[in-house]
């Protein structure tokens, strides 16, 4: 059986998490290691900081990486966007096979 980010503990990602973190950090030029980045912690203001310009970005990368569409008037957004964990879970849903 795979490990799951829904099988991993708060402060520990998964392996679909790290990627994803990894993402982000190379698409913001952040200056944080992605391991370093709490998959539960928010991804806007308190937690990684970033602000609605990153999460325009961040959603450009997921469509060109992963080929899932997060639409900007999207009422799921906030919750999508709440943690690397719940974005990582929406992609790996969302995903084209």
């Amino acid at each position: 059986m795979t490990n799951t980010a829904a099988e991993h503990p708060p402060g520990a990602a998964a392996p679909e998490e790290l990627e994803l973190a990894q993402l982000i950090v190379d698409a913001l030029n952040l200056e944080v290691a992605a391991a370093d980045i709490d998959p539960t912690a928010p991804l806007y203001e308190d937690g990684l900081g970033l602000d609605s310009i990153d999460i325009l970005e961040i959603a450009l990368v997921i469509s060109k990486t992963y080929g899932v569409k997060v639409r900007a008037g999207d009422e799921n957004n906030s919750r999508i966007f709440s943690s690397l964990r719940a974005l990582s879970r929406y992609i790996q849903e969302h995903r084209a096979a």
